[in-house]
């Protein structure tokens, strides 16, 4: 992954890319991987997941939509899960309920659980990680990354099973 110097946030939120949007990050623009078919077809099972809890649930899925974390960075998750609402606004700057970011085989580690970090210290609530290549889920909370077998909202009484998305 590279990154290109010297560009604008009014530039940045104007640009789009021909194969895959890029993440800002203080003026760099930082390439993310090109995903393969397992993580593409978990984020459309992740996706219909919650879409079939939206009206029940007020719970609203969006894939691969730029998050203003703070001016100057902007960050995007796979899969966001917005509660109560929807955005009302074309690149949210409030936390969604839920941020999924996807292992592709290209990752690295590091850059993955740094961006985590910064999702769980902007106040997202549920910060998850799916490896499907290894079919695992993680939990991503103050203490670290925590392999699970169930991704859950208590509070909604919502669960995700390796099942759920992984075939």
């Amino acid at each position: 992954m590279g990154a290109k110097v010297g560009i604008s946030v009014s530039e940045y939120l104007h640009t789009s890319y021909p194969d895959l949007d890029r993440e800002y990050r203080d003026g760099v623009l930082v390439e993310r991987s090109l995903p393969d078919y397992l993580h593409g077809r978990t984020q459309i099972l992740l996706g219909v997941f919650f879409e079939a809890l939206r009206r029940r649930l007020s719970l609203f899925a969006s894939s691969e939509t730029r998050l203003k974390l703070r001016d100057g960075l902007f960050l995007i998750p796979d899969v966001s899960v917005f509660w109560p609402s929807a955005p009302i606004v074309g690149v949210p700057e409030t936390p969604p309920l839920i941020a999924i970011e996807i292992l592709s085989p290209d990752d690295r580690m590091s850059a993955v659980l740094e961006k985590l970090d910064e999702f769980h210290k902007w106040g997202v609530a549920h910060v998850w990680l799916v490896d499907p290549h290894a079919r695992r889920m993680y939990a991503y909370h103050a203490a670290g990354l925590v392999e699970t077998e169930v991704l859950r909202i208590p509070r909604m009484g919502v669960e995700i099973t390796a099942s759920d998305i992984f075939e």
